[in-house]
């Protein structure tokens, strides 16, 4: 008797999915060892630093897609491969961001906001200005502001990474089906 190994094919939506559980365990610990660590995550080396990490994680979905499909990718099914993967890890990394803030560390969003006001006065900066740029700032400076830009960024940022990445792991059928 014989048995049939049937092997799903990977789709657009499961290879995100899967790169984007991927990217949001990395991501989480990537805040979680800059942050313990005392490094300053909001400007520098570091903060682009996640960029290319979804870049990478992105050329591997990509990949992944590739060689568990039909060996096939287009331009758009590339975009949505990245599409998802950034919702998927934007969505749990901003989720556990809330909490740590909200619950773990409170006092972080003060870290965030001394570090400002340190890099405003070692520019010069007129304490009147430093005050009207932190009540600005204050704004979007709440653990539920961050949770909904953390979403919204993660989605936008995975998609403009994918848009470049796309160009060189695209590959297109020579033959269109009909």
């Amino acid at each position: 008797m014989e048995t049939q190994v049937t092997t799903q094919r990977a789709t657009v939506r499961s290879a995100g999915i899967r790169f984007g559980l991927i990217g949001a365990v990395i991501s989480i610990a990537y805040f979680v060892i800059l942050n313990v660590s005392g490094v300053d995550i909001t400007r520098g080396f570091w903060s682009w630093f996640g960029y290319l990490i979804t870049a990478v994680l992105i050329f591997f979905a990509h990949k992944y897609y590739k060689e568990n499909g039909d060996g096939f990718m287009p331009y758009g099914q590339g975009i949505g491969v990245a599409f998802w993967l950034g919702l998927i890890s934007g969505s749990i990394s901003s989720i556990f961001s809330y909490l740590y803030i909200k619950f773990i560390d409170t006092a972080f969003i003060d870290m965030i906001k001394d570090k400002q006001i340190e890099a405003m006065q070692q520019q010069g900066l007129p304490d009147e200005q430093i005050d009207k740029a932190l009540e600005i700032s204050s704004m979007f400076m709440t653990a539920e502001a961050i949770l909904i830009m953390g979403l919204i960024g993660g989605i936008i940022a995975a998609v403009i990474i994918g848009l470049i990445v796309t160009i060189f792991t695209q590959k297109k059928n020579p033959e269109p089906a009909f």
